[in-house]
């Protein structure tokens, strides 16, 4: 059993495709993406399945999502922040304390 759900373009060679399937008897929604070239022509090893039993909660997870959080964290990159807030330079210049700590406490 195969249900295409939907065909998402991602590029002009791939696109990413949502279908309801079964795979060694067990039936899912498989998320793949599918590449067209002259090579080859087919699904790649990129994506994931969800088993039917987890469909629930993955779509629950889904729809937990708020479109706002894409904006602000558009924001973020523009303005010089990763997706914590915390300013790129301050990674670089201030490091990492949890690591300088396990040093110090391995000397």
């Amino acid at each position: 059993m195969e249900k295409d759900i939907d065909r998402i373009s991602k590029n002009p060679d791939t696109d990413i495709v949502i279908r309801i399937d079964d795979f060694g008897g067990k039936v899912g929604l498989t998320i793949r993406e599918f590449v067209k070239s002259e090579r080859y022509t087919g699904f790649t090893k990129a994506g994931t399945r969800i088993p039917a039993e987890y469909f629930k909660q993955f779509k629950e997870a889904i729809n937990s999502i708020d479109e706002k959080d894409f904006v602000a964290g558009e924001q973020a990159t523009l303005n010089g922040q990763d997706s914590s807030g915390q300013e790129e330079s301050d990674k670089k210049e201030g490091g990492d304390s949890d690591s300088e700590e396990i040093e110090e406490q391995a000397m």
